[in-house]
């Protein structure tokens, strides 16, 4: 097997096991006191799952491959790391509100501050970057399209449910937030 390859695994088998570390730590932070998921987490878990496979799928061939492979390779872990760091620091900035499942908690607040003070999804920012750049790695136009066509569609309908729900819980406190905010592009969408 490639050694690119190797390490484009080890870094989505890391990536995997910090999101399952994250949720079970901050599961027994928080007492929810409402959910309404509407089944997106189940959606957004079989989207990646989906994207995965189809990346990996097209990245070990060679159709769709494009060179140089170095720098794809280090344009994607590049990206890796990038979003990794936005993503710690958005969970860091949520603290105790961080949850992964839609739901509200016990003395929840909006949270405006680091990133948040500019888009409103700035953790889904995040993992949609490590997807992006775990499929960059692999060189090849039919792994990115693989990955981010099913990614995207499950963040996407996870937005909508997340932002309905924050509508419905926190009103015109969520509308303003809203309209200061984007969701997930600084400045564009």
């Amino acid at each position: 097997m490639n050694p690119k390859l190797i390490i484009i695994v080890a870094f989505s088998y890391l990536y995997v096991f910090f999101e399952i570390w994250m949720g079970r730590s901050q599961r027994k932070k928080r007492t929810v006191e409402k959910s309404n998921d509407k089944g997106s987490f189940w959606v957004l878990i079989i989207a990646i799952a989906i994207g995965y496979a189809l990346s990996f799928k097209f990245g070990a061939g060679r159709l769709g491959r494009v060179t140089p492979w170095n720098t794809y390779f280090f344009i994607g872990m590049l990206l890796v790391i990038i979003g990794l760091i936005v993503r710690i620091n958005a969970i860091r900035t949520l603290k105790q509100h961080f949850t992964y499942s839609v739901t509200k908690i016990k003395d929840h607040q909006l949270i405006d501050t680091g990133w948040y003070k500019y888009i409103r999804h700035p953790g889904y920012l995040a993992q949609l970057m490590i997807f992006l750049g775990i499929a960059t790695s692999m060189a090849n136009w039919l792994a990115i399209l693989g990955m981010m066509v099913p990614v995207l569609a499950g963040f996407l309908y996870r937005i909508h449910v997340e932002e309905k729900f924050m509508q419905d819980q926190m009103g015109q406190k969520y509308l303003d937030y809203k309209n200061l905010t984007k969701r997930l592009i600084p400045g564009i969408y």
